[in-house]
């Protein structure tokens, strides 16, 4: 993941403060060091780590840190402050046109991402109630028209296209049918190059000056580090960009562009890519971001997935049956896949506080959750409703149609008598006495 290696160095480092009750001028420098060389292997730009690193020293040895009780906390807390004002201080939002269509221009080299996060973009925003437009303006690349039909077929998303035309009349008649049917926001999938050339950014102000986006966002591998940076520097220089889109922020990245990228153009990361499904999508929140890369976890987030992922409704009837000790294994099966909607195990996990950097070399079984729906799969709808019937010859017609191991039926079916008796204790009067009537009605 993204900030892996920063994140453990940072650690080491705020490791060695904490080991010490009070701090000198001398041991804030010498930490400072550890993050800036940290900073530097996770591909931070050099300046932007040097400018970092002297205004937390320049915090952190004022009087209020080392007469603190808690010099140590004091220091990881600026760490923790200039991190988010580095990232861009607050969460930017796309911006809403007071007459709609909002027009959206997605611009970035050959192989960003661009055409499937126009496709994720959407996506979200319908999600959220909006009506988008997904145009196909990059005439050159084979097969992008195509592309941008086949995701926006997935999000159910329109797809407007002329074939191989010329983008600045196909971006132009597409603003004009989104505002005679009632689409609020239009993005246009423009061209890319494998490098940055005259006739592409020509292309790119054409567009603009005929029809005026109002927001132009540029698309960025993070994987490709400072050249991220770069990127993001000329099309800022040539189009004058409004945001930033950093795509595989999941893989092995150190996550230099992500902290470069708005100091160095002071343009807002707008979205991060996190994966290669079209719903692996977030709003960037820089302190949320500065939050993980400290160990301390992002809780926000992770309650946005599980909002965004479990069914309110499927929550009451499963309360209902909780009240009544009903609890079945169709309801474990409805959970488990309301769970995985949300993303690995490994990643939720990784947003509490302090679980983050324990899970390094955690190997979490991904695979069990594939078993346990395997084994409930091959039950009858009666076995599923009543666990009780399940009978030693059952067990082996069960495990044989999964292709598994009676012991792992077993296992299942005792996972499952240990949540129902937890479930009857919480219900208990006791246990409505101790909790409050808040939990259980």
């Amino acid at each position: 993941m993204a900030f892996e290696g920063l994140s453990d160095r940072l650690e080491a480092a705020f490791k060695r403060l904490r080991s010490k009750g009070s701090l000198t001028e001398s041991d804030v420098k010498e930490a400072m060091r550890e993050v800036r060389l940290a900073l530097l292997e996770a591909d931070v730009n050099y300046k932007v780590a040097k400018d970092f690193t002297n205004t937390v020293t320049e915090r952190a040895i004022g009087a209020q840190v080392m007469e603190s009780l808690t010099p140590a906390q004091m220091v990881i807390k600026i760490v923790n402050e200039e991190l988010t004002a580095l990232m861009g201080g607050t969460n930017s939002r796309l911006a809403y046109a007071s007459h709609p269509p909002t027009i959206v221009m997605m611009c970035g080299l050959q192989g960003s991402g661009k055409t499937t996060h126009c496709a994720k973009i959407a996506r979200k925003l319908k999600s959220e109630g909006h009506r988008p437009l997904l145009v196909a303006c990059d005439v050159y690349r084979p097969a992008a028209i195509k592309q941008l039909q086949v995701v926006g077929g997935q999000v159910d998303v329109p797809v407007f296209e002329m074939g191989q035309g010329d983008p600045v009349v196909i971006a132009e008649n597409a603003v004009k049918l989104a505002k005679d049917h009632g689409y609020d926001y239009v993005f246009l999938d423009t061209a890319g190059r494998l490098h940055i050339d005259e006739t592409l950014m020509q292309e790119l102000k054409n567009i603009k000056a005929s029809i005026h986006p109002h927001e132009i966002l540029l698309v960025v591998d993070a994987m490709t580090g400072q050249d991220a940076v770069t990127v993001a520097s000329s099309f800022d220089e040539a189009l004058g960009i409004d945001g930033i889109v950093l795509t595989k922020m999941d893989g092995d990245t150190r996550g230099g562009a992500a902290l470069s990228a708005r100091a160095v153009t002071g343009k807002p990361i707008k979205f991060v890519g996190t994966g290669e499904k079209l719903d692996a999508l977030e709003y960037f929140y820089p302190d949320r971001m500065a939050s993980r890369i400290l160990g301390m976890g992002d809780v926000l987030s992770l309650i946005e997935k599980a909002e965004t992922a479990l069914d309110e409704k499927k929550a009451q009837e499963l309360e209902k049956k909780l009240r009544k000790n009903k609890f079945d294994l169709n309801d474990l099966l409805d959970q488990l896949q309301q769970v995985r909607k949300m993303g690995s195990m490994k990643d939720l996990l990784g947003m509490l506080p302090g679980v983050g950097s324990k899970l390094k070399d955690v190997d979490v079984d991904e695979g069990q959750f594939d078993r346990i729906q395997a084994i409930i799969y091959s039950m009858t709808p009666a076995e599923r409703s009543r666990p009780d019937i399940i009978n030693p010859s059952r067990k082996r017609r069960i495990a044989a149609g999964c292709g598994l191991k009676v012991e792992d039926v077993n296992r299942l079916l005792n996972q499952h008598k240990q949540m129902q008796k937890m479930f009857k204790q919480l219900n208990s009067k006791g246990a409505r006495r101790r909790f409050g009537r808040g939990l259980f009605g």
